[in-house]
């Protein structure tokens, strides 16, 4: 009783070919929001890992495109999109860490999983250069340790 599902920052995906994923507010969304000094946006466009072992001249490999929306000096993810193979697998746990306040620092410091696209999002260039700010009630930052659940209470 009580609890109700957020509609804010809804991860979207067109199961089309390739997939298409996004989540939350477009550049220009973000840049009418925030403005347009308070706007950082992070991109990549790379051929999916699976296409490496092919024998087709690299031009010639389906592209994969991201983009990571950022806003405020703590630069919050207010915004992420990708187009290219498994961008609708990649999309549900990024969502999460969207409405969770993830920043741009938060992503840095996640480990990426090799050889993935979702891994993109957390080594996007210029990696490791934001404050380091988290939008966690608990930092996961500069290797903290994990949090630690609350004792129930008899």
């Amino acid at each position: 009783e009580g609890v109700k599902v957020s509609y804010d920052n809804v991860p979207t995906v067109v199961f089309s070919h390739p997939p298409i994923g996004t989540i939350g507010l477009s550049e220009a969304q973000a840049i009418e929001k925030y403005g347009e000094d308070n706007v950082k946006i992070y991109r990549s466009k790379f051929a999916n890992l699976y296409y490496g072992p092919w024998q087709v001249e690299a031009d010639d490999k389906p592209k994969t495109a991201m983009k990571l929306v950022c806003a405020g000096e703590e630069e919050l993810v207010v915004g992420l999109h990708v187009i290219g193979m498994g961008a609708d697998e990649m999309l549900q746990g990024f969502g999460i860490a969207m409405k969770m306040g993830a920043t741009k620092a938060d992503f840095d410091s996640c480990v990426a999983i090799h050889p993935t696209a979702s891994e993109e999002f957390v080594t996007m260039f210029p990696w490791g250069l934001s404050k380091q700010e988290t939008g966690a009630k608990i930092s996961p930052l500069n290797g903290a340790a994990n949090p630690e659940p609350q004792a129930v209470e008899a």
